[in-house]
């Protein structure tokens, strides 16, 4: 199953490789060798695109009390800091960094009501860079729990990410575990919670999208 912002990436993926793969032989008629590497080489790079826009079936029951990864990745960071943006004070930050092998997809962390939603252009640091949650290109979602109140996230673009996808619009009612949108070609995403939020994961460990409880609150 492919994610639908891959749609158009890999249908002229599957074109050019298949392009290449038949004209191969004629380009090089007399050289098997090279014949053979050119269309090996080219639908290596048609399985790394179809990987990148790969959207795993990860069905979830929906539970207000747990706070689920957003993305595929590793944990890099979890620290109290000042959110500047739209808290405007300390929060407990949790960043989720993204690798091109990982699955891109960003999906609701939580049900609720979209708050607050905004796209900010900017730079391509690299994603881990303590800078990329204020400098680089990055939207900023926030969603109104009934359990935690309001969660935000944050998705950041990379040196190699050139498109952020943000389906969140203010108003919206959103379900946990639904596509909220797609970072292209590696990322990062940060989450803030309210101080003392019950954090479950730890540095380095890999978060799987609506697999791994990042936060969790009493009943």
């Amino acid at each position: 199953m492919f994610h639908k912002e891959g749609g158009k990436i890999i249908l002229i993926s599957t074109f050019l490789t298949t392009v290449i793969i038949l004209s191969s032989h004629y380009i090089f008629p007399n050289t098997l060798w090279l014949e053979k590497t050119v269309q090996i080489v080219a639908l290596i790079m048609l399985l790394l695109v179809l990987q990148f826009f790969r959207n795993p079936d990860r069905h979830l029951e929906v539970n207000d009390y747990n706070i689920v990864a957003p993305v595929d990745g590793k944990v890099v960071v979890i620290e109290e800091v000042f959110e500047p943006e739209y808290f405007k004070d300390q929060r407990l930050q949790v960043s989720i960094f993204m690798s091109p092998i990982n699955v891109h997809v960003t999906r609701y962390a939580t049900s609720g009501k979209i708050k607050y939603s905004k796209y900010h252009p900017g730079k391509y640091l690299v994603a881990w860079h303590p800078k990329a949650s204020t400098e680089n290109e990055r939207t900023t979602v926030v969603i109104e729990n009934r359990i935690f109140g309001e969660i935000m996230y944050r998705q950041i673009a990379g040196a190699l990410a050139k498109r952020i996808v943000n389906y969140a619009q203010e108003g919206m009612n959103v379900r946990q575990g639904q596509d909220a949108g797609f970072i292209k070609f590696g990322s990062r995403v940060d989450l803030y919670f309210p101080l003392g939020t019950i954090i479950n994961v730890k540095i380095g460990e890999k978060a799987v999208g609506n697999r791994t409880i990042v936060a969790t609150k009493n009943a």
